[in-house]
């Protein structure tokens, strides 16, 4: 099996609840807490770019710093991109990665999906 990474954020129980699931499931994932060793530009865009998602769509737009930024749909996504490395507490949570694929922890049972 491909080894597992998770950005993770204790503080989240989304977060906590993936961790515990891949645990359950007899995974030890290398357990990055993004908000201290954030992702460089590099990682983010090829993390975004596994999730095949916009890098909007990875933000935490219920952070006050993402209204405080003027951050929107409209934002072009090398400023989005760049507002995440700065700021990683704007970067949604949790990730997990497995090789060449990623999914979001929202649920927590999307993780499960890398398992196959």
């Amino acid at each position: 099996m491909t080894d597992i990474t998770i950005w993770h954020n204790p503080r989240c129980s989304k977060s906590r609840n993936t961790l515990a699931l891949l645990e359950a499931k007899g995974i030890t994932p290398q357990v990055i807490r993004y908000l201290e060793t954030p992702p460089t530009a590099t990682e983010l865009k090829r993390v975004i770019k596994q999730l095949d998602l916009r890098p909007y769509d990875l933000l935490r737009r219920g952070e006050a710093l993402c209204k405080e930024l003027g951050l929107s749909k409209t934002t072009p996504d090398s400023e989005v991109l760049a507002a995440m490395v700065e700021h990683p507490i704007l970067i949604e949570r949790p990730v997990v990665i497995a090789g060449d694929r990623a999914v979001l922890g929202r649920p927590p049972e999307n993780a499960l999906a890398l398992l196959d």
